[in-house]
């Protein structure tokens, strides 16, 4: 079964294996609205179909995805996008099937949090992150709920705080990602052929248990993070932030290249 009625995500099912595919490279697979929405939608018909073993969680072009779609955001109140986000993560989060990411490209900042979010990770070497909400007078707010969860204590202050890019190796050591390798196919080939022997039932009950934790955490902690991200997407800082990287320019807080000389 293949659904393409909607160039934006797809979802195709095959072998006992749902893909969804983020098909939209010409904003690197940004969370722009209409993106969540149907990426939603994809999630909850994998779910109705009970021939589906796996979701695999995947892309188009060379970025996985780069977050929010800045074009939308810094037009004005990202409240509702906030909210939206956090149902998509608790979405990926209670799939009662087990959701694994392949990356073949980069991710970052709001992209991170659906990587976060799934039970397992896949990435080829080619694949970098980086969280760079810090740069542009924004936090990690809402995708911390999927992501502290994973990282050490001294990664995630280094990461989140900096905003540097950091590669697939690094992304492995530190609790991010699952299994990197040169043949990142082979590596999900194997982790879907294991999965497809376990039953449904017993993949959703043991799902349950090992997402215990962020669902507790998401639950808790869900209201405050969609307050304060929709209040930083709100402010002056931020404002600055987004129309540089929309512009091309440094932040007026960045040094100058004269400076940074």
């Amino acid at each position: 079964m293949t659904d393409t009625s909607n160039s934006l995500v797809t979802l195709a099912v095959d072998a006992g294996v749902a893909t969804i595919t983020l098909d939209s490279p010409h904003n690197r697979n940004a969370l722009s609205s209409a993106l969540v929405t149907q990426l939603k939608d994809r999630l909850q018909a994998a779910k109705g179909d009970t021939s589906v073993r796996a979701v695999v969680l995947t892309h188009t072009g060379t970025t996985f995805c780069a977050g929010a779609d800045l074009t939308e955001a810094s037009g004005g109140s990202m409240s509702d996008g906030a909210t939206q986000l956090l149902h998509l993560l608790r979405l990926i989060i209670d799939q009662p099937q087990p959701v694994i990411a392949h990356l073949k490209g980069h991710v970052r900042a709001g992209g991170l949090g659906l990587v976060g979010a799934c039970d397992m990770v896949v990435a080829g070497p080619e694949s970098t992150f980086a969280f760079t909400e810090s740069r542009l007078g924004l936090a990690p707010a809402i995708i911390s709920l999927t992501v502290l969860p994973r990282l050490t204590n001294r990664a995630a202050s280094r990461y989140f705080l900096t905003g540097e890019k950091f590669d697939a190796a690094t992304a492995a050591e530190i609790g991010l990602v699952t299994d990197v390798g040169e043949d990142a196919e082979a590596g999900l080939a194997a982790i879907l052929d294991a999965l497809r022997k376990a039953s449904p039932q017993g993949l959703r009950e043991t799902k349950r248990l090992t997402t215990a934790g962020v669902r507790r955490t998401l639950t808790d902690g869900g209201g405050a993070m969609t307050e304060l991200s929709s209040w930083l997407f709100g402010s002056e800082e931020a404002r600055e932030g987004m129309l540089s990287f929309l512009e091309r320019r440094p932040p007026r807080w960045a040094p100058s290249q004269e400076e940074s000389a």
